[in-house]
This record gives structure tokens, sequence and C-alpha cells, in this order.
């Protein structure tokens, strides 16, 4: 790029690094009760998690400072590169299977899971692709299918393992995309429809998924089976009142709510903060994604308005499905919280969307 470089978004840098630090506090606390049962180290969780926050805050940073165009220019081999680890995924022996999903490929003492940055790879290829063929999205055979093409792949690729979690956060991110693109409404109609139907037949595919159905509308239903993670989640949220039981007071981690540390952590911050700590962190979301909207509007071009776009989407739809899920408005997805929930890829792959945010935001006019 030629464009002037000016200082990147002050502000968005200050809200990740509040959001990642309640995340560190929370993790701790959510974890310590399990890490020591489980490895005589009440600090295991959060240590690890501290080494991740580290690696994806120098990648943020780095990324700051790389033109958000790098991203235009190795698209295609990003997105080539995320596939061939999504299909190794699937090969005994490479991919690893936890809770019944093979999504991770172990690398020494860790593990980092493809799918994760397939959905960011996807977001920078998608936005290189609409940003040069903008004008044909209104045609379904030249713009529209294409494009969705490549999504569907991928999405195929990650319900082998299975997730579902995942492939509805890059499908969903990658149809608003599109939507912004300027594709016809009546396109979307009519593969709304086939997503519907598509989505009804996964779910029938798989027992589990039926069972998370009905435990979503009855969790009673089972309360000691499918119904269990959600029932303790409420039984969480419910105590904790306005102000909470206080920092490292819950009482549904100590072996009540599986892995407390992971998707349902917002259940453990709600109950030892209160919902207004609750409220606080959907706040700082929401500020978050004022500034990477202000982003995307102020962008130079397409690419960089599409990318930033991309970006905040998976965001925004990654905090509505997770703390839909752990408040009971959503079936159980396992979908993690945005900075928050324990996780390697997780963490370091939005660390990393949020660098690319900033280094737009060097560029942006507002």
């Amino acid at each position: 790029m030629t464009a002037k470089r000016s200082a990147p978004d002050f502000i968005l840098v200050i809200i990740t690094l509040l959001l990642l630090t309640i995340g560190l506090i929370m993790v701790y606390s959510a974890s310590a009760v399990w890490a020591t049962y489980k490895f005589e180290d009440s600090f295991f969780f959060a240590k690890r998690q501290l080494l991740f926050a580290g690696v994806g805050v120098i990648a943020m940073f780095f990324l700051m400072n790389v033109d958000y165009w790098t991203w235009r220019t190795w698209a295609k081999m990003l997105i080539i590169i995320c596939f061939v680890l999504l299909l190794a995924v699937l090969v005994p022996g490479i991919g690893m299977e936890r809770n019944g999903s093979r999504s991770w490929i172990g690398v020494g003492a860790f593990s980092i899971q493809p799918s994760e940055f397939m959905k960011l790879a996807m977001i920078a290829f998608l936005a290189k692709f609409l940003s040069e063929n903008q004008k044909k999205i209104t045609s379904f055979k030249k713009g529209l299918f294409p494009s969705l093409g490549f999504v569907f792949t991928a999405f195929a690729l990650i319900m082998l393992q299975p997730d579902l979690g995942t492939g509805t956060v890059m499908v969903g991110t990658c149809i608003v995309m599109i939507f912004v693109a300027g594709a016809r409404i009546t396109h979307f109609g009519l593969l709304g429809l086939l997503g519907v139907a598509g989505f009804v037949g996964l779910v029938l595919s798989a027992p589990y998924r039926i069972k998370r159905i009905t435990s979503f509308l009855n969790p009673w239903e089972d309360p000691l089976g499918s119904g269990f993670q959600i029932i303790q989640s409420l039984y969480a949220i419910g105590p904790g009142g306005l102000f909470g039981l206080g920092l490292g007071q819950s009482r549904q981690k100590f072996f009540y709510l599986p892995e407390p540390q992971t998707d349902f952590i917002f259940a453990i911050l709600a109950e030892e903060l209160g919902f207004i700590g609750g409220s606080l962190i959907i706040l700082l979301f929401g500020l978050l994604l004022w500034r990477g909207v202000r982003i995307a509007l102020g962008a130079p071009d397409l690419y960089g308005s599409f990318l930033a776009i991309g970006i905040i989407t998976m965001v925004a739809i990654q905090v509505m499905i997770n703390v839909g899920v752990v408040t009971g408005l959503m079936p159980v997805t396992g979908i993690t919280l945005p900075f928050l929930s324990y996780g390697g890829s997780s963490l370091t792959l939005m660390l990393m969307a949020v660098g690319v945010l900033l280094n737009i935001s060097r560029y942006a006019r507002y």
C-alpha cells in the first residue's frame, strides 16, 4: 500500500487487553479446583492460558504492523494450507480425538485446532474474492455459487471431525460478508430454505445432536445426561444475582459444571461477578464491535472493508452463540467465548484477527 499509515485504533487495543486480562483471571478462578484435582497444580490451566495469551499478543502486535494487503496476496496459499490441515486431522495417528471430535493435531505438549485458523483464512480468501468480483455477486452462477462453493467445501471437512459449532460460525460469517457485498435477497431466501433443510439433516444424522436439541427444549428431561451442562450453568447464573458471590467464590466449579474454564466460563463469571459483571463483559464486546464497524466503514478499499466486516462478524457470532448457550437460549454447540474461554487455538486466532483489524485501522479514513 502506498497510503500513509497512522496510529492504530488505541481504544480497540485497550478493549482487547481488558477482555484478555479478565479472561486470564476467570480461567484461573474457574479452573483452579479441577486443575488441583487432576494435575495437583491450581495454576495448570492458567499458566497455559497465559502462554497462549503471550503468543497471541505478540502475533497481534506483529500483524498490526503487517500491511493487510499481505493477506490478499497470500489468501490462496493460506486456504490451501488450512484445507490440508483439515484433511490431516482426519488421519488416524495425526488427528487427536477429544469428546468425540477429531479436531486437533498434536504438537509436542500442545495441540492446534486447524478449523479455528480456517475461519480467518476463509475470511481473508472470501474478502479477496468479493472485492475482485463485487459486480458479479448479484449473479448466482458467476458470483454467489463460486463464493459459497469454497465455504461449504471447508464446512464439509469441518463436519467430518465433526465440529458443528466452528462450522456454523464460519458459514454464518461468510454469509454476512456475501450479503454485505450485495448478493440478492431472493438468492438468500432460496439458500436459506436449503440451509434449514441441511441443518435439520445434520441434526437428525447424529443422535447426540438430537439430544442437544431436546435438552435445549427441556433440559430436565435428561438432567444427568444431555441436559446436565445447561442445568448446572443456570444453577451458576441464578445465585450470582446482581453483584455475584465474589471473585473465586463459585460453587458450581466444584465438579458440578464440567470443565467450566472452557465454553461455560461466562456462567462462572456471572456466578462470581453477578449481573453487573456479565453486563460489563457484554458492554466490552459491544464496544469492540463498534470500533470494528467504524474501521470497516473507514477502510480505504473494498478488500479492507470486507476483511474487517468478516472479523467483527466472526467475533459477534461467537459471542451471541456462547452467551446464548450458557443462558439456555440456544442448544449446546461447543463454541468458546472470545478472549475469555480457555483454549490456545481459539485465543491465538482471535488476537491475530484483532491484529489484522488494527492494521486496517491504520489506513482507515474516519
